[in-house]
């Protein structure tokens, strides 16, 4: 391989100091033609173009899918599913912990009611999911200005929960900060 030098192309070498992004230039001698295949036996990829003169990988198409390995068991089948991964078409799917608004009648008037302190008074039972919502239910809401906070409320318990003088706080489903008043 022959080491070109900067004086002997034309140009000299730029200064480190001025050198940046905009300013830098490619090595002499560093950019080669694209390789011309198929073009004549003496051009050097004539004929089978690198290819060889047999085989699956010669022939023309795709030659093998992706993650196919020759027969054996491909890695994506070799390794284990995640246990209480969903792995279908719902597996996107949210899914809540259901807070009846009748659940909310054993909270005194004007209070702040949360999750937790439904938990303390017995009002709901213990869940392993993280995210709650409120949902209306055959029995009405009977009490007055509750501030409500939960991660989703459906409409027509937002609607009964506003229509008695409260509010419904929407908060974050990853941080728990309030989202919406």
């Amino acid at each position: 391989m022959k080491v070109f030098d900067w004086k002997v192309r034309g140009s000299e070498q730029p200064a480190l100091e001025g050198l940046d992004l905009s300013s830098l230039s490619k090595a002499p001698g560093s950019a080669h033609r694209g390789m011309r295949k198929g073009r004549g036996v003496s051009a050097g990829k004539g004929v089978t173009c690198g290819f060889g003169n047999r085989g699956q990988k010669s022939r023309s198409g795709r030659s093998v899918r992706p993650g196919f390995e020759g027969g054996q068991i491909p890695l994506y089948r070799r390794l284990p599913k995640f246990v209480g991964r969903p792995t279908g078409a719902g597996h996107t799917k949210t899914e809540y912990e259901i807070i009846k608004i009748s659940a909310l009648n054993k909270v005194s008037e004007g209070s702040e009611v949360d999750y937790s302190s439904l938990l303390d008074m017995r009002a709901v039972s213990k869940s392993k999911l993280k995210l709650n919502k409120v949902v209306g239910g055959a029995e009405k809401l009977s009490v007055k200005g509750l501030k409500v906070k939960a991660h989703a409320f459906t409409d027509s318990a937002r609607a009964e929960i506003e229509a008695l003088g409260g509010s419904c706080i929407t908060i974050s489903p990853t941080t728990n900060k309030v989202i919406e008043a």
